[in-house]
């Protein structure tokens, strides 16, 4: 091949991939509900629910690798999967579900109680039409990253943010 076009095919490809990839998670990366994102270290956890947490087992997970521990905020709706490398290690929010009586908000204003209307106005260019079902449930992003919303009666029952699969 002609060094040319070992280079464009280089920058093509290597150029487009890349970007694809970043794009697939960034609805997840970017966005939070009430104070929380993930990735959030603990120690700013903390500081931005009131209640006490309900600290489940610490176990590690073989589809990650990492070590993963459930704090439950019942009084609040909360609930967090907190994930490390070790099993004493600094812990991050790896996944948010939101329930009643939480009244936190995603960065687009979609909470419990929330319209299907309004999440399709908030997130309906970012609706994965495969994986949602109307009525039932909406995924903005991808299951393997991305806002996970479900229905009862017409209205936000529960949120998820994280990964959903594998």
């Amino acid at each position: 091949m002609r060094p040319i076009l070992i280079v464009a095919l280089s920058l093509a490809v290597g150029g487009s991939f890349p970007a694809m990839a970043a794009d697939e998670f960034a609805l997840l990366k970017a966005e939070q509900i009430g104070p929380l994102r993930i990735g959030l270290p603990a120690g700013e956890v903390a500081r931005g629910i009131a209640c006490q947490p309900r600290r489940g087992p610490v176990a590690r997970w073989e589809a990650d690798g990492d070590y993963h521990q459930e704090w439950a905020y019942p009084d609040c709706g909360i609930r967090l999967d907190m994930s490390a490398t070790t099993p004493k290690g600094a812990w991050t929010i790896g996944s948010i579900t939101l329930t009643r009586p939480s009244p936190w908000k995603t960065r687009r204003g979609i909470g419990i109680g929330s319209t299907e209307r309004e999440v399709m106005a908030a997130y309906g260019r970012d609706r994965s039409a495969e994986d949602s079902a109307p009525g039932k449930n909406f995924v903005a992003g991808s299951v393997y990253g991305g806002l996970m919303l479900t229905f009862e009666g017409g209205r936000v029952a529960r949120i998820f943010l994280g990964a959903a699969a594998e």
